[in-house]
């Protein structure tokens, strides 16, 4: 009966409840297939993804369901209430045999079934898993890990394992009719699984946020309370116990990594709204709209990366940021609105004054009065540059207005121009003559006859007329030349003979000439005393006086 009840191949349909380590072992008697399996992988590390489904004649310790003995087995079959089998019992092989994680806990297999509702129908038990003839490679495990697990395992007669804690033994399963060694080799796979797990999030830890190591740790510590393993679980809880204390120490560097990350951020979204407070407080007059717009566009876009890649900052911090940042934006447009609503004002009285500046310039463009004319547009386009810019579009097509209206009248008077300028083309080659004839009595040598024959060719300047416009300034430029060249001559003939100044220097020559006579006696004193600062003195004042004299005779002799 113990080889029937174990067999993976038993049929649900032949089991009764009079056999009560059947009714123990059924998927419903405690809780559905599935659910056992979904409660153990909660309550456990999960086990690598080819394990097999856990066989249905593992029988949890604790239940009043264990290992049937002689007389159960002798009563059931003398009752007929067993179901006969064909078939010899089953042993499993260790390819059928199902990895830790699949193996129901005793607290799992000791859940009490959910009772049905007073009157509902009781569902069909679930027909046991089929374990499979042979399972996927599972990895192998280092003997000399498996040998010092074995220490804390020991496998009864009729299966049982148990495993030894310092609080005692417990048991963990039970494996009939297998060796020792096969029993065992379940739960020693699945304590090395979590050992492994506990190394693997030891060296893990640095790398782990908050919530994967507490996550991490609630799944341990759940899987290490009563697994079913074998090996040196106390040695397993205390590693773990030390993973706590260095989890801690990890929250805090995380923690402290988290406060410096948002200080940073708090610090870099500070910034941007400082920028953009500085934009928004720009006098409006020196103001670039366009590019400064930009930038405060620019820099919402940067507050939006910061805000997606960078740490969340606390709820007031960043709200009263966002409320600087959208004042400074809300601040730059309300001025750029009252900037472009003042310009467009501005704009609108500019217009205004150039279209009457246009008017006035349309009205003297048939004038034929040129001088007059061309004064008054010169005035016009002096006010015309005091009146400011209307905008672009306007001030153009204004410009344009007020151009043409100057270019037919200035247009009209080149024309008029031009016909003059070809009837004083004779005219200057007239005075060109002249002033080769007049440029010919320079230098200045008889003063009175060339007065004489520049007066000549003066009057015969002023008989030959005008001469045409672009020539004017070059032909009377020559001529002044000459004129001030005589000019200069007879001024100074003047002076030389001028007899006050003859007199003036020819007295200032004998007071030098007296004051040299005294300055000479006293050199010579003062060489006879070998005083080197008197002879100095001495010499210097008469070398000057002599150097006066000199220059006075010379202003004498021109005076002659």
């Amino acid at each position: 009966m113990t080889d029937q009840q174990h067999r993976p191949d038993q049929d649900p349909a032949t089991e009764t409840s009079e056999n009560p380590v059947n009714e123990q072992n059924r998927p419903d008697s405690a809780a559905p297939a599935e659910e056992a399996t979904t409660a153990a992988a909660e309550t456990a590390a999960p086990a690598p993804e080819t394990a097999a489904p856990a066989p249905e004649q593992t029988t949890p310790a604790g239940g009043d369901g264990g290992a049937d003995t002689a007389e159960d087995v002798s009563s059931a079959e003398r009752d007929g209430d067993a179901a006969p089998t064909s078939t010899p019992p089953a042993v499993p092989t260790p390819a059928q045999i199902p990895t830790p994680a699949q193996i129901p806990t005793p607290k799992m297999m000791a859940r009490p079934r959910p009772a049905p509702p007073a009157g509902a129908t009781p569902p069909p038990a679930p027909a046991p898993p089929v374990v499979p003839a042979t399972e996927p490679d599972a990895p192998a495990m280092d003997p000399v890990e498996v040998s010092a697990a074995q220490e804390f395992g020991r496998v009864a007669e009729d299966g049982t394992v148990h495993v030894r804690e310092s609080t005692g033994e417990r048991i963990v399963g039970q494996f009939p009719d297998v060796s020792e060694e096969e029993a065992l080799s379940l739960y020693i796979r699945r304590y090395l699984d979590l050992k492994a797990q506990v190394e693997l999030f030891g060296a893990r830890l640095a790398q782990l946020t908050v919530k994967d190591i507490d996550g991490t740790l609630r799944s341990l510590t759940e899987a290490l309370e009563e697994p079913a393993a074998v090996g040196d679980l106390d040695a397993l809880r205390t590693r773990l116990g030390e993973l706590k204390e260095q989890a801690k120490e990890r929250r805090r560097e995380i923690s402290a990594e988290r406060e410096q990350a948002r200080a940073t951020a708090l610090a870099e979204r500070t910034a941007i709204v400082e920028r953009a407070e500085a934009i928004a407080d720009t006098d409006p007059a020196r103001m670039q709209w366009r590019a400064q717009g930009t930038q405060l566009r620019e820099l919402l876009e940067e507050w939006k990366r910061a805000q997606k890649a960078g740490p969340r900052l606390d709820r007031p911090s960043e709200d009263a940021l966002w409320k600087r940042f959208a004042a400074a934006r809300s601040k730059f447009d309300r001025q750029r609105r009252q900037y472009f609503a003042e310009l467009d004002r501005v704009h609108g009285q500019v217009k205004e004054v150039k279209e009457r500046l246009i008017a006035r310039a349309e009205a003297l463009s048939h004038s034929t009065e040129w001088g007059p004319t061309t004064i008054a547009y010169r005035d016009l386009m002096a006010e015309w540059k005091a009146a400011g810019r209307a905008s672009r579009k306007d001030d153009d097509a204004l410009w344009a207005r007020f151009r043409a209206a100057q270019d037919i009248f200035f247009e009209a008077r080149n024309a008029q121009n031009a016909q003059i300028d070809a009837e004083y083309g004779e005219n200057l080659k007239v005075k060109e003559a002249l002033l080769e004839e007049a440029e010919a009595l320079l230098p200045v040598k008889d003063l009175k006859a060339t007065k004489a024959r520049l007066r000549d060719i003066q009057d015969r300047w002023e008989e030959a007329g005008r001469v045409p416009r672009g020539d004017l300034q070059r032909v009377e430029g020559r001529m002044r030349a000459v004129e001030q060249a005589v000019r200069d001559a007879d001024q100074h003939e003047w002076r030389r003979k001028n007899p006050r100044v003859r007199a003036r220097a020819e007295g200032a020559a004998a007071q030098l000439e007296e004051a040299i006579a005294g300055l000479e006696k006293d050199l010579a004193t003062a060489q006879q005393s070998g005083d080197e600062l008197k002879i100095q003195r001495a010499q210097e004042a008469l070398d000057a006086r002599r150097a006066w004299l000199e220059q006075v005779q010379r202003a004498a002799d021109d005076a002659r």
